[in-house]
């Protein structure tokens, strides 16, 4: 085996080890630190949205807005858009932003994937030895049209196996919570809020009398 194959086998063999690896990693704790604007020097915050009624009032002091999106399908950029305008409109807000996971089996499968994609590019580099060890003598013709580009599918297998799991782990998620309650969700209604769109769910919740009675 010459230097060109080593360089062809062993790029998909380190992609897929550091897929594998960056799968199990446990994502980092979340910050319990938030920063909180000074009220001194409101001259500090960005000038991007004219909200005077918000930024005047203060409304947003001591309220949470969460904003649960799905991080594989690529929201994080809307999502920190979003929390840079509430943070404008409505001061001392806190906008919390995290992952809206999958459903449980979808996560599952997704785990399995990678071990898939190990077992595969195994077979198609050592079938001969494979094959007779679990009682099959000779090797099914399908073994000999992957072995015949052994290269080219292995590569294939790393492809497919990545995009099937980058599948299974979306969720296609946009949720918006403010103090618990559900203000707007992506699943439901089936397309991203716009930017006074959101502005007004969050203000009519904020500004929502409180009853007394009500518990």
């Amino acid at each position: 085996m010459d230097k060109t194959q080593l360089i062809f086998l062993g790029l998909p063999i380190f992609l897929f080890c550091s897929d594998l690896f960056n799968l199990f990693t446990p994502p980092p704790p979340k910050s319990q630190h938030q920063s909180q604007p000074s009220i001194s020097n409101p001259q500090r915050f960005p000038e991007t949205l004219d909200f005077p009624s918000q930024k005047s009032s203060g409304v947003g002091y001591g309220n949470i807005v969460e904003i649960n999106f799905c991080v594989s399908c690529s929201y994080k950029g809307t999502a920190v858009t979003m929390k840079k305008m509430l943070e404008t409109a409505f001061l001392g807000v806190d906008v919390v932003l995290a992952n809206y996971p999958a459903p449980a089996p979808k996560r599952i499968l997704a785990k399995v994937v990678p071990v898939a994609q190990m077992g595969v590019i195994g077979l198609i580099m050592g079938g001969e030895q494979i094959f007779p060890m679990i009682g099959i003598a000779q090797p099914p013709a399908w073994y000999h049209s992957l072995r015949a580009n052994r290269f080219g599918s292995m590569a294939s297998t790393w492809l497919l196996g990545n995009f099937l799991q980058s599948f299974l782990q979306s969720s296609g998620a946009f949720e918006v919570s403010c103090n618990g309650e559900l203000v707007f969700s992506k699943l439901k209604e089936g397309s991203f809020p716009g930017e006074i769109e959101l502005r007004d769910l969050i203000s009519g919740t904020l500004t929502k009398p409180f009853f007394a009675g009500s518990y």
